[in-house]
C-alpha cells in the first residue's frame, strides 16, 4: 500500500539503475551531523529468489513488486546519530520543522544498564545497534519533527529493491559469494565486530552496507506467507504489525555466512534478543543480546503533515 498518494508511473529497475540518483544531504538541526539520502526512482522489480539460487529459503518466493519512489540513507545509521535522539543532552528545541519542536517533550529510550556495544564502539561513524524496531520507529518520528520531512523505516520490499539496485542475482554485485568481501562485513573478515559505516564498496545505486556490518530491520511484521501474500497485495506491499513479535530483518551481519547476506535473504526477530534484560516487562528500547541488527531511514519523497505522521506511527509502533 501507499501510505498518502497513489502510484504515479512505473519504470524498469534495470532502466533506473542506469540512471544516476538524486542525492540530498541532509543536517541534523542544532548538530553538525550529517547523512545523504539517495532518491530511488518509482519501478517494478522481481523481489525474492529464484528456485535454484543457493542457499534459497522455501519462503523466499519470487513475485513481481510495484514501488513508489522514495528516499533512502546511503549509510546506516551511525551511534553518533542515535545519540541526538537517545540523550536529551545532545539535543535542542532547534529544527527546521514548520511545527514548534520541543525537545524536552520527546519519550528517549532509557539508559542502557551496561555497555550494549559490548566494547565494539560508538563515536566516529560506527552503525547503530541493539535498539528494538520500536525503538528504531521512535527515532524516526523524533527525525521527523526535528526536520518536517517523514522519515521511516523502509517496507520489506523497499529494503530489497534498493539492495539489488537493479540486479536479479543473489548479490548486488553478482552470483559469486566469494566477491563479499569487497562489499560487506561479515564472517570471515570482521573480526566479530561491525565496522565504521561505508568502508566497503557501494552497490550500483551508491548504498553502503546494504550486505553485512549489521542486519537492518524493515517495517514490516515477519509474516512466514509473505510471499503469498505478494499476489494478491504486491503494489507498496507492507505487513503492519498487531503485537511486539516478530519484525523482519534484512542484510546479514558481521556475524553472518557470504549466503545469509543474499539479497533476498529475510531474518526473523526473535525475542531471545532480549534475554540478558531484567526487566519485566522487557524493555521496549533495547535488545542487548543483537549488537548485530540496526537500521537505516527512508523518507517520503511527498509532503505529509504531522498529524498524518503521528497515525502512521501510532498504527507501526506495537511496544
Amino acid at each position: 500500500m501507499r501510505f498518502f498518494l497513489p502510484f504515479l508511473g512505473l519504470l524498469s529497475a534495470a532502466l533506473a539503475a542506469q540512471k544516476p540518483l538524486p542525492s540530498d544531504t541532509v543536517t541534523i538541526p542544532g548538530t553538525s551531523l550529517q547523512f545523504v539520502m539517495c532518491q530511488l526512482p518509482a519501478a517494478d522489480f522481481l523481489m525474492g529468489s529464484a528456485a535454484t539460487e543457493p542457499g534459497r529459503s522455501d519462503r523466499e518466493g519470487q513475485h513481481q513488486v510495484q514501488l513508489s519512489s522514495f528516499w533512502i540513507a546511503s549509510c546506516e545509521t551511525t551511534w553518533d546519530a542515535y545519540y541526538c535522539f537517545s540523550n536529551l543532552q545532545k539535543d535542542s528545541d532547534e529544527s527546521t520543522a514548520p511545527e514548534h519542536f520541543q525537545a524536552d517533550a520527546v519519550a528517549r529510550p532509557s539508559p542502557p544498564y551496561f555497555d550494549f556495544t559490548y566494547g565494539r564502539g560508538r563515536d566516529g561513524g560506527f552503525p547503530a545497534a541493539t535498539m528494538t524496531q520500536q525503538a528504531a520507529l521512535r527515532f524516526c518520528q523524533w527525525l521527523s519533527d526535528k526536520t518536517g520531512d517523514f522519515y521511516r523505516l523502509p517496507t520489506e520490499a523497499e529494503w530489497e529493491y534498493a539492495c539489488r539496485a537493479g540486479t536479479t542475482t543473489p548479490y548486488s554485485w553478482g552470483d559469486d559469494p566469494e566477491a563479499a568481501v569487497d562489499y560487506a562485513w561479515f564472517y570471515d573478515n570482521s573480526k566479530g565486530s561491525y565496522q565504521v559505516v561505508g568502508t566497503k564498496k557501494p552497490n550500483a545505486w551508491g548504498l553502503y552496507d546494504m550486505h553485512g556490518n549489521v542486519a537492518e530491520w524493515t517495517l514490516d511484521a515477519y509474516a512466514d506467507d509473505y510471499f503469498s501474500r505478494l499476489d494478491t497485495a504486491a503494489f507498496n506491499p507492507v505487513v503492519f504489525p498487531t503485537r511486539k513479535h516478530s519484525r523482519t530483518v534484512k542484510g546479514g551481519s558481521f556475524e553472518d555466512f557470504a549466503e545469509d547476506l543474499r539479497a533476498a535473504a529475510r531474518k526473523k526477530s526473535d525475542p531471545r534478543w532480549q534475554a540478558r534484560d531484567p526487566q519485566m516487562p522487557k524493555s521496549k528500547w533495547w535488545n542487548p543480546d543483537s549488537p548485530f541488527v540496526g537500521f537505516r531511514v527512508v523518507r517520503e519523497d511527498i509532503s505529509v503533515s504531522k498529524a498524518q505522521r503521528d497515525a502512521f506511527f501510532e498504527k507501526a509502533i506495537k511496544d
